[in-house]
């Protein structure tokens, strides 16, 4: 399933249906990644390279054997250090799936909070590692989902705790109403003066009080969540130019730009992970996204 390679550059996304994550592997890149967040869980390490990470206002150096625990909506921002390229892998875990599996787990249905952010010199490294070239690897066999609960038992043991045994937000109902209506309004054309006469605030304090709160500014809060909205809708098949208007971005040129910057791959790149099987009857799922995969970058 490799999506794009230049040089020594390559960029492979798997999605695994059976446990329902994506595996990402990104070798000999150096790209630096903006301030932003996910609404997925992300489960990652470097192999290779060292990298400078914030998250959450804190701030990191990560080398290999360094373990991640990005929470949804933990927002983070990185770029090499050291000059050489990178090689990071990453588990990425829809909450519903998480919470699945939590489930399965525990006996219990919740969201984890997971903390710290990173785990310095990991003793379970080498079991993601396993587990995510199992999922690169596109096994079938039960070897892959009881590595991956057991995983996870164990990063819930060591590092988790019941979203709702959490304190709650520090943020103001100021910037709480500002969060709800970017994440309702994405589509549209939002002005600043829209969001100062909603939350009551002045345009610059207005700023500095989000940045401050929410560790990301008011337009890089709202251009995730478009990103994140994007991506759901190419999952199903939608266009980049349709899921670019359908989501708020002015034009498909920024989308473009802005999503290879947050996730490491074009919208087309992205889209054709989750290509519809059916449209390959004679194939399986990974052989019809690799065959797409592969037409798009000759033709590119």
């Amino acid at each position: 399933m490799k999506i794009d390679r230049m040089a020594n550059e390559s960029r492979t996304v798997v999605y695994d249906a059976d446990i329902k994550v994506e595996a990402y592997h990104f070798q000999g890149i150096m790209q630096k990644f903006p301030n932003h967040f996910h609404d997925y869980y992300v489960i990652g390490f470097v192999e290779s390279g060292s990298r400078y990470l914030t998250c959450l206002n804190k701030e990191y150096t990560i080398h290999p054997g360094d373990l991640m625990l990005f929470n949804p909506r933990d927002n983070h921002a990185c770029e090499q250090i050291d000059g050489s390229p990178l090689d990071y892998r990453s588990l990425n875990i829809q909450p519903e799936a998480m919470m699945a599996a939590v489930r399965e787990i525990t006996g219990e249905a919740y969201l984890p909070v997971f903390a710290p952010q990173v785990a310095f010199r990991n003793e379970l490294v080498p079991a993601l590692k396993e587990l995510h070239q199992i999922v690169m690897a596109e096994e079938r066999d039960f070897r892959k989902e009881e590595l991956y609960l057991l995983l996870l038992e164990q990063l819930i043991l060591e590092y988790a705790e019941p979203r709702e045994a959490c304190p709650s937000s520090p943020c103001s109902s100021e910037i709480e109403k500002v969060c709800r209506y970017l994440e309702s309004h994405y589509a549209e054309t939002i002005a600043l003066d829209d969001l100062s006469a909603l939350s009551g605030l002045s345009k610059f304090y207005l700023i500095r009080q989000f940045s401050k709160q929410k560790g990301i500014s008011p337009y890089s809060y709202l251009e995730t969540i478009r990103v994140d909205k994007a991506k759901k809708l190419l999952e199903q098949g939608v266009g980049p130019m349709e899921a670019a208007m359908l989501t708020g971005f002015s034009d498909q040129s920024h989308f473009s730009n802005f999503f290879k910057k947050l996730i490491g791959l074009t919208p087309k790149q992205y889209m054709n992970v989750f290509i519809d099987q059916r449209q390959q009857p004679s194939s399986s799922p990974a052989a019809a996204s690799e065959l797409l995969i592969k037409r798009d970058i000759e033709q590119h």
